[in-house]
């Protein structure tokens, strides 16, 4: 097998937070796999291939990628963030451990900036002490692991960082986080929606748990909850370093 699988990320939105590494391997690849508005993020080229496909076909994608690669491709596939936070690295390997014939295959994981650390860094430092990250969607796992993870998660006094809030198909999962929080006592803490980060139509909003709404939120926003002792300093929010 003389072609490579490189599983790459690219960061949240903007060319300039893509790192030079996943440059590279995207200008030495004959061939791009990957959820098709990720896959449009990278120009075409002579000699490059691009495999856009439906953001439910993972493991199909994975498994065409390990052909590919086999076969003498330079193969990428691409994810937005980071590529082993909620995307295909898992995917990647999961794929690989009922394919035994490909477990030779050079494979390399490059990471990126995920959405949860650049809208962090726009709203300031919510995640400045211990804090968590749980995919909000039922699609892979029951909503009663969701809302036991989120109910742990609080009892614990984890900062939280919610991917994938609140999509079409599923406009009430998010609601009925935010209940389970209030639930837990967390109605004080502050929650920053982080729409859209490093994109020209990013948003960023922080308000009290009991002030947020579901409709706050979408697929493209990323939900930060913080801790019990996140607090605002002028613009900007923060978690302490120091429990006191």
């Amino acid at each position: 097998m003389t072609g490579t699988l490189t599983i790459a990320g690219l960061g949240p939105g903007n060319d300039a937070l893509v790192t030079p590494e996943v440059s590279a391997a995207l200008a030495a690849a004959t061939d791009i796999l990957g959820y098709a508005p990720y896959v449009a993020r990278v120009a075409p080229r002579p000699g490059l291939t691009l495999h856009p496909s439906d953001n439910r076909e993972e493991l199909q994608r994975a498994a065409e990628a390990l052909r590919l690669a086999a076969e003498g491709g330079q193969v990428v596939i691409v994810s937005s963030g980071d590529p082993g936070v909620f995307a295909m690295a898992a995917a990647v390997f999961e794929a690989l451990e009922g394919a035994p014939q490909y477990r030779d295959l050079p494979i390399r994981v490059l990471p990126g900036i995920t959405a949860m650390l650049a809208a962090a860094a726009c709203a300031g430092a919510p995640l400045g002490h211990d804090f968590c990250a749980i995919n909000l969607s039922d699609n892979l796992k029951p909503w009663a692991v969701i809302e036991k993870r989120l109910r742990l998660a609080a009892d614990a006094d984890f900062a939280i960082a919610m991917y994938n809030p609140r999509s079409a198909s599923r406009p009430g999962g998010f609601g009925r986080a935010l209940s389970v929080l209030k639930e837990a006592g967390c109605g004080a803490r502050l929650v920053t929606f982080a729409r859209a980060v490093s994109a020209v139509d990013e948003r960023i909003e922080t308000v009290t748990l009991n002030e947020a709404r579901p409709e706050m939120a979408d697929m493209r926003t990323l939900v930060i909850v913080g801790n019990s002792q996140t607090r605002r300093v002028g613009r900007w929010v923060y978690t302490p370093r120091r429990v006191l």
